[in-house]
């Protein structure tokens, strides 16, 4: 073998050996990003070293910050596990080194990206002639998504946004639930639209937009209207009305957006389709594969139900890119980018190995655990969930509600940070409805049922602790 290929030898070898120790590594990085600056800062070399000796200098280093994500009791975010057979896809393309902007520069990337683009529309159930383009994640197709948007609402008003710009068209009123995810509002800055212009709709003590709120403030504005609407709130978990949504977007011409970052799997369970009933009425939808379909990272759908719009938005030529001819499906002109990796290959590739009952025993397995710990912490004392756990959310805070806020934050903080030391279990706080909580996140591929009676454990003997403590504490005093 030619020296200069063995270090993929010993980069797989060094991967393998990665994986196979996870479950047994502590969840948390074992040093702060100071700690891995100071590892990793040295001189910028003069002279170039040897591959195989640079990655296992690499491997050597830096598996000292890394977060283990692809941990089974890893819930800090809503991530999925970058399962074995996405990232065996994900190594080939890196190997294969191509550029998957049209059929002519990769056939085969622009071949596996239509497939897999196609069972994409049929396990989710969206309209089958939809234009998928593959992104990095959901903040870019919130953004490729919204283009097409913002320049079909347009051109009904005769202004071409994409050609014309920005400058002197009609204002766009993009109405957006309160609770929206923080991507939305980043791509609708990108877009020009603005992240606080847009209107603030009304939502529930779950964050579910509340129709009649919108249905209001439509009313009272006339020009080009955007709604974006949400199929999974980040921290409940909850999913908006989009039967009403749909009526309400269709009486007022206006394009409805799905923010279904990963609760637009639901669709792929019969027993939680009933969540995302109406969905497939809107306009446009986001999607990510590395949620629920388990592929690394920098895998992400816009999905747009009208492909003139997305290709209007997102097109590009120059006389020395290679014609394109008549093709239906122009990979680089349905996503920001030129040249970029094949990212539908991973897609496929989880897709025709897990097929749609292992989608559905991923989502039925960890809304399951879900259901399973909410159940067990809700009868501590002390311990409130939250949120309806319609799904794979969970919402936690602690202390008595007599306790002030302040109290209150303190120990859930604590308990989080508890877990975190001890580095079997990896949990985030956020703030929730005026409250620090706890986030549970059930979405890797790893996790297992019985890891639901483990983590529920974990957490119930840390508050217990906890509790403990400070009664001994005050029997001291």
């Amino acid at each position: 073998m030619n020296d200069q290929l063995k270090v993929l030898e010993s980069a797989f070898s060094q991967a393998l050996a990665y994986r196979r120790s996870l479950p047994g590594r502590k969840c948390p990085p074992a040093r702060s990003y100071r700690e891995m600056l100071e590892v990793f800062s040295e001189p910028f070399p003069d002279a170039g070293g040897n591959a195989q000796g640079v990655i296992e200098d690499l491997v050597r280093r830096g598996e000292q910050g890394l977060t283990q994500m692809a941990h089974p009791r890893f819930f800090g975010w809503v991530l999925g596990g970058s399962a074995p057979a996405g990232v065996a896809a994900d190594w080939l393309v890196s190997a294969w080194g191509q550029n998957a902007a049209f059929h002519s520069t990769s056939p085969t990337a622009a071949a596996v990206e239509e497939v897999a683009g196609n069972w994409l529309l049929e396990i989710l159930d969206l309209p089958r002639k939809a234009a998928v383009g593959f992104v990095t994640g959901g903040t870019v197709g919130n953004f490729t998504a919204l283009s097409a948007a913002r320049g079909a609402v347009l051109r009904r008003l005769d202004w071409d946004p994409d050609s014309d710009g920005l400058f002197g068209a009609p204002p766009i009123t993009v109405f957006v639930g309160d609770d929206a995810h923080t991507s939305v509002f980043s791509a609708l800055g990108y877009l020009g639209m603005g992240r606080n212009r847009v209107r603030r709709v009304d939502t529930d003590s779950q964050g579910r937009m509340v129709a009649s709120d919108l249905v209001r403030q439509v009313a009272a504005t006339t020009g080009p209207r955007i709604i974006v609407a949400q199929a999974g709130q980040i921290n409940t978990g909850s999913f908006d009305p989009f039967c009403d949504l749909v009526e309400i977007a269709r009486k007022h011409d206006a394009w409805l957006h799905i923010d279904g970052a990963f609760g637009l799997w639901a669709r792929a369970h019969p027993d939680y389709r009933h969540l995302t009933h109406g969905v497939e009425g809107a306009d446009s939808w986001s999607v990510d594969g590395h949620k629920w379909l388990q592929t690394p990272f920098d895998s992400g759908y816009a999905i747009v139900r009208d492909h003139h719009s997305l290709q209007a938005a997102m097109g590009i030529d120059a006389s020395y890119l290679p014609p394109h001819g008549d093709d239906d499906r122009i990979p680089c002109f349905l996503v920001p980018e030129l040249s970029r990796r094949a990212r539908g290959v991973p897609t496929w590739a989880m897709l025709k190995t897990l097929g749609r009952k292992g989608v559905e025993e991923l989502v039925a397995r960890h809304c399951g655990v879900a259901r399973h710990i909410a159940e067990r912490l809700s009868q501590c004392d002390g311990i409130r969930v939250i949120n309806e756990v319609v799904l794979n959310q969970i919402v936690v805070a602690f202390g008595d509600v007599r306790n002030p806020p302040d109290r209150r934050k303190e120990q859930t903080e604590a308990v989080i940070m508890a877990l975190r030391d001890s580095g079997l279990i990896f949990v985030s706080g956020g703030m929730w409805r005026g409250e620090w909580v706890m986030r549970i996140s059930v979405i890797s591929d790893a996790t297992a049922d019985d890891d639901a009676d483990l983590v529920a454990g974990l957490i119930l003997s840390t508050w217990k602790h906890m509790q403990r403590q400070v009664a001994d504490v005050g029997e001291t005093i």
